[in-house]
């Protein structure tokens, strides 16, 4: 039997995919273009009788997060890229602490306080640790209303099972615009991962653990960073997951995510009807990257369309193995490519 749809915003869909995953505190700070998503979470957490904050900041915010996971729960918290930027220290404590929780950013463009139209100009900092020290975590980047629901109902979990920040990058597109979206039923508290690394009397436990990113001695350091960084490696046989059209015949593929992709996706169509061989090869998982998939692609020539100067373009050439010709087009400061755009630059690299 069919899920019935809702037509719900991308940010009041991700507050109550967050809800069915079993969130049980939210700490958060208003910031456009994602403040619908903490007022959905402020009238229905609180309605579902879990933790709701509206922190004083950005700093407070993440802490909380950071507090809340320590202790078990399922914590999330949600910005755009000023406001994720100021959550980065406290992103870098999780880390090293093995904490984990959701974070959700709905990007916008920078730097700086920048505008508030949609950008992809957070790529580096999500997927290369925007903190400081050694460190990576989940970054998951939907195209759709419903992918960002879907994803962030699975980042609980997956942020769980890895001991690690989940986090969902869309944009502020994707969390403005409206679709219709399904939802599944809420996951039943009894069958989440066992925590019993945790601080507190969760799940029945009496013992007393300590959950903390400090380490002052550097033989110990050292080998926690070597054990951290061997999960990374298990995590890059696994995770990684793609979308791909047409990439076996094509003379040029493009690489796009989130909002980029929808728009590639279309360039790519109208490029076919034109007899032009064009292929699609989107990552939803921006770490741990797809590099295995692209890899195997190396010697095709490649598009990078991005809402930014150039970010992702750097995975396409780094895990092509320096083997195949990538050009990149991108649009910055909150405009958005069109299809047409994109059809123009296929043509132009094509010479048709």
């Amino acid at each position: 039997m069919a899920l019935e749809k809702r037509l719900m915003k991308g940010n009041e869909a991700i507050g109550e995919a967050a809800i069915r995953a079993g969130c049980d505190a939210y700490f958060g700070y208003p910031i456009t273009p994602q403040s619908e998503l903490i007022a959905y979470m402020a009238k229905h957490m609180l309605d579902a009788k879990r933790v709701f904050i509206q922190a004083e900041s950005e700093v407070s915010a993440i802490n909380m997060v950071y507090g809340a996971g320590a202790t078990g729960a399922r914590a999330m918290t949600s910005s755009s890229s000023p406001g994720v930027s100021l959550k980065q220290e406290g992103i870098s404590y999780a880390c090293g602490a093995d904490v984990p929780m959701v974070v959700v950013n709905v990007a916008r463009s920078g730097p700086g306080l920048g505008g508030i139209s949609p950008a992809q100009g957070d790529y580096f900092q999500s997927t290369r640790g925007g903190g400081h020290g050694d460190y990576y975590h989940i970054v998951l980047a939907p195209k759709s209303v419903q992918e960002a629901a879907d994803l962030t109902y699975e980042a609980f979990d997956l942020a769980d099972e890895w001991r690690m920040p989940a986090m969902i990058l869309a944009d502020g597109m994707i969390g403005q615009m409206m679709e219709g979206v399904s939802f599944p039923e809420p996951k039943d508290p009894a069958t989440r991962v066992a925590k019993p690394w945790a601080v507190g009397n969760r799940n029945g436990r009496k013992d007393v653990n300590h959950v903390d990113s400090t380490h002052l001695v550097p033989e110990e350091f050292e080998q926690a960073l070597h054990a951290r960084y061997a999960r990374y490696e298990e995590m890059k046989k696994v995770l990684p997951r793609f979308e791909e059209h047409f990439v076996e015949d094509a003379d040029l593929i493009l690489t796009a995510y989130g909002t980029s992709a929808r728009v590639c996706l279309g360039a790519m169509q109208m490029a076919r009807k034109l007899g032009l061989k064009v292929g699609l090869f989107r990552p939803i998982t921006l770490w741990p990257y797809p590099e295995k998939r692209l890899g195997e692609l190396e010697g095709k020539r490649f598009l990078a369309v991005e809402m930014s100067m150039g970010q992702m373009v750097e995975d396409v050439r780094l895990y092509t193995h320096g083997k195949s010709e990538v050009s990149f087009y991108g649009r910055c400061g909150g405009m958005i490519p069109t299809e047409e755009d994109v059809l123009a630059e296929i043509r132009k690299i094509l010479k048709k």
